[in-house]
């Protein structure tokens, strides 16, 4: 992390625009702190990323939150949402720049953008849709974007892609751990059975119809989880149990419920959520 630190500092002199990619689920946890102050006097595009897993209702809010601070658009990489937005965004934000340029005979000059985001944000997808083809490994696991690469996406355009950053304290728990429910966080770094239990107590209590529909809960299944001192990990054995997620003679598998919960979180299938209230 160091050493990609130390690249973005000196590649940064030869960019025009950052485009800075949020988790629109998460947008503050997901946003590195040492990207705001290095980039603090560049041209600047904000994305709020994977969009369509968020609320929309959260997702406008968050919108005119970080507009004030930049041009910002919802983007759903991996269908295309919102990528037509960005070209126009850059050209605009490019528009009085090159203006300058061409009263000094330099025409057509190249616009330099650099993509900036934590590991899993879905910088790779961003960069394979503005370029119309796949030049970006893409994985829904962190740290696939190993090095990085100058790609052409218009005649007067070029992408720098970097390797994800996270920084190396976070500032509490609670950024920790919806770094860890997005997958940002490695699966093996954190006890993914733990991630599950916390997640499942975040959804209880903001998004339980979710896991009604999802895990077609019942009344008595819901009277019993609330009567429950450790109601998360009732809810998670009530989860195995309608799965099948269970070893031989009966016991409940942690590790496979944690797995089946945090991959329908992480694919939208318990419905659109956003973890971070504006």
């Amino acid at each position: 992390m160091f050493k990609t630190k130390k690249e973005i500092i000196s590649d940064l002199k030869l960019i025009d625009v950052v485009v800075e990619l949020l988790d629109a689920r998460i947008p503050v946890s997901s946003r590195n702190p040492d990207i705001q102050e290095l980039t603090k006097n560049k041209k600047k595009i904000i994305l709020l990323n994977k969009s369509d897993l968020a609320s929309e209702e959260d997702n406008q809010k968050w919108l005119s939150f970080f507009t004030k601070q930049a041009p910002t658009i919802l983007t759903d990489a991996s269908t295309g949402r919102g990528i037509n937005s960005l070209n126009k965004a850059i050209e605009k934000i490019m528009e009085e720049e090159k203006a300058i340029q061409a009263s000094r005979g330099r025409i057509n000059k190249t616009t330099r953008v650099m993509i900036l985001g934590i590991p899993n944000v879905g910088k790779s997808s961003l960069i394979n849709r503005l370029n119309k083809k796949i030049v970006a490994q893409v994985g829904n696991k962190p740290g696939v974007t190993r090095q990085k690469q100058w790609i052409r996406i218009g005649n007067n355009q070029e992408l720098l892609d970097t390797p994800g950053v996270l920084w190396p304290k976070f500032e509490s728990e609670k950024v920790a751990l919806n770094l860890a429910f997005t997958g940002t966080i490695k699966d093996d770094i954190i006890e993914k059975v733990d991630i599950a239990y916390e997640l499942l107590k975040v959804l209880y209590k903001d998004y339980l119809n979710n896991l009604i529909e999802r895990y077609k809960l019942s009344k008595e299944e819901l009277d019993k989880i609330k009567e429950s001192k450790n109601y998360a990990y009732t809810l998670m054995q009530i989860i195995a149990l309608k799965r099948g997620c269970l070893l031989s003679g009966g016991r409940v598998d942690d590790e496979k419920v944690a797995s089946l919960i945090l991959d329908d979180f992480r694919s939208g299938k318990l419905g659109r959520i956003t973890l971070e209230k504006c």
